[in-house]
């Protein structure tokens, strides 16, 4: 059964609402921020910024903390909730697939997901669903979210490069079977030979990138813009000077990543380690 979203914060400011249950959540865990930091994977500065109200993170981080809390769906909301002008961020996310759909070539990193291009329909039924869809419109937004997977499937696709952190492939699924078969799908779409896919792992350290989900989408103008899951919330990038600063950090990271080859090795290690599904 779903669990029911309870805001046990007393503020009916939204964003005061959720910086309560960021605190209470942890609190009543007893971890300290460096201990939530271990556990989750991103900095304590991150956190100590959420709960202050100084950033309200991008949704990567509330979904992860979510999972973590066993919480599902009810972070995510407040943060919507939150979330200061949420029009403003559909038009520039519309912009976006349109310029997505145009692309000559895209690169991606991702933070703790994998990127919607490339996700199974479990994978995205079940990360869908924690944010509280459901019924036929939970079935509209997967129909809608596997079609995205065209664009790299038609006779001419763009080419695709993206790196994958390890916090990716880390972050399973409650359904086993889901989670395989979206892990096995990566492994498949790394051998295509418009995709080259790259693992980031945690033993690469520190980089430019570490709470950005970021994609590059260059035109057939030849300029290049970016869509970034920032510490606010999506934004679309389109000024020279951030998109090339953008890219500099990704670079930098790219050389910190295991080769093509090896990622798939990689990916191959992580999928042989998750227990098959139970035949119950």
């Amino acid at each position: 059964m779903p669990q029911r979203l309870v805001i046990t914060g007393r503020s009916q400011d939204p964003r005061e609402r959720f910086t309560e249950e960021l605190r209470r959540l942890r609190t009543e865990r007893g971890l300290s921020l460096r201990d939530l930091a271990k556990e989750v994977g991103w900095d304590a500065s991150q956190f100590s910024k959420m709960e202050s109200g100084r950033t309200l993170g991008g949704p990567e981080i509330v979904q992860a903390l979510d999972q973590y809390y066993g919480t599902p769906g009810l972070l995510v909301t407040l943060w919507e909730l939150a979330v200061a002008d949420p029009t403003q961020f559909k038009e520039q996310y519309r912009r976006y697939m349109i310029l997505e759909s145009e692309a000559m070539s895209l690169w991606h990193y991702a933070v703790s997901a994998p990127p919607g291009l490339v996700q199974t329909a479990g994978y995205a039924r079940e990360t869908l669903a924690v944010g509280w869809l459901n019924g036929a419109e939970l079935d509209q937004q997967v129909e809608a979210r596997l079609g995205r997977r065209q664009l790299l499937e038609g006779d001419d696709p763009p080419p695709f490069r993206v790196i994958l952190s390890e916090a990716v492939l880390r972050t399973s699924l409650r359904n086993v079977g889901a989670w395989r078969e979206q892990l096995a799908y990566l492994v498949e779409i790394s051998e295509r030979p418009n995709i080259t896919l790259q693992v980031l792992p945690f033993s690469a350290g520190p980089h430019g990138l570490m709470n950005t989900a970021v994609m590059f989408l260059r035109q057939t103008d030849g300029r290049t813009v970016a869509y970034s899951e920032n510490d606010l919330r999506g934004e679309l990038i389109e000024e020279n000077a951030s998109v090339e600063l953008l890219q500099r950090r990704y670079d930098a990271m790219r050389d910190l990543a295991l080769p093509p080859a090896e990622s798939r090795k990689f990916i191959l290690r992580v999928l042989e380690e998750e227990p098959c599904e139970s035949s119950t």
